[in-house]
């Protein structure tokens, strides 16, 4: 069945309630991860069905649709469309994550990545890709500064934190958190890297939060990402939500944005037997890393 405008009926059931539960058949979901796929690239696995109806349903109620059609209607149509897809996108996307996240490869960044280029350069440019609110983008700054505080010549660095989620990266910017997460954070890098703002909350030093900006970028655009070439990229706990061949896809483009020598981090377990003619792979316990050759 189709409206007047075309679109197929994606949903039987057309007014959705607190107490009642929207299904979606298989013919609905293949729809709605076809339309996701083609406008921003992430991939939903059937195993995640559930919660791609949480999301559309938790939309159709804020905009006070009444049925999935007029959703489906506002996403593709009308003025509102680009901001009503980075809120869908923000609802099917997970922002949770933390200071210090994956310790071996934090640790691979301080022993080797950082003092082997500063041997050679006086500058480091790191760039943290699906940052979400943060924690990631500051901990690499925190960890660069650090190395370049223990060496006598002026160094500069500078981190970039990507997003496609605008309210996580306002989040980001602001650099303030609840103070449970300190826990993560060592008790040096508290007492120059944070402070405190409220009985709950602290925020990161204004003088680290100057090293970072945060931007938005699709992946889906990322030929046309404006990144100067960088040092460092740290891309974890992200490809998860692509399927394999755009993972691969992906990790090409990111390649191209290296520096010769720079090294690429992804999530252990995240990508298998990926291959590049200028990429090597860096060997370090627990860590799924690469480097550009030329």
């Amino acid at each position: 069945m189709a409206d007047s405008s075309g679109h197929p009926e994606l949903f039987a059931e057309t007014r959705p309630s607190a107490g009642r539960r929207l299904d979606m058949d298989d013919g609905e979901f293949a729809n709605w991860t076809r339309l996701l796929q083609r406008r921003t690239g992430l991939f939903i696995a059937p195993e995640r069905r559930s919660f791609l109806v949480s999301g559309i349903r938790a939309r159709m109620r804020a905009n006070g649709c009444g049925s999935c059609q007029e959703y489906y209607d506002r996403l593709t149509g009308g003025r509102c469309q680009a901001h009503e897809w980075a809120l869908l996108i923000d609802s099917l996307t997970v922002h949770e994550t933390c200071f210090f996240r994956h310790q071996s490869s934090m640790q691979m960044v301080t022993e080797i990545l950082v003092p082997e280029v500063l041997d050679r350069e006086h500058s480091y440019l790191a760039w943290s890709v699906g940052c979400a609110t943060g924690e990631e983008t500051y901990s690499l700054a925190m960890l660069i500064d650090a190395c370049m505080r223990d060496r006598t010549e002026d160094c500069f660095f500078g981190v970039t934190g990507t997003d496609i989620s605008l309210p996580s990266l306002r989040q980001a910017r602001r650099g303030v958190y609840l103070k449970r997460r300190l826990r993560d954070i060592s008790e040096t890098f508290q007492e120059k890297y944070c402070q405190t703002v409220s009985d709950n909350h602290f925020q990161v030093v204004e003088g680290l939060r100057k090293r970072v900006c945060f931007t938005q970028l699709n992946l889906r655009d990322l030929k046309d990402a404006s990144m100067a070439k960088v040092d460092l990229i740290y891309c974890q706990n992200l490809l998860i939500y692509y399927d394999r061949n755009r993972r691969a896809e992906i990790v090409d483009g990111l390649a191209e944005f290296l520096r010769p020598g720079g090294v690429m981090v992804l999530g252990a377990g995240e990508l298998l037997d990926w291959r590049h003619s200028n990429m090597e792979k860096v060997r370090y316990p627990d860590t799924l890393a690469y480097r550009r050759t030329n």
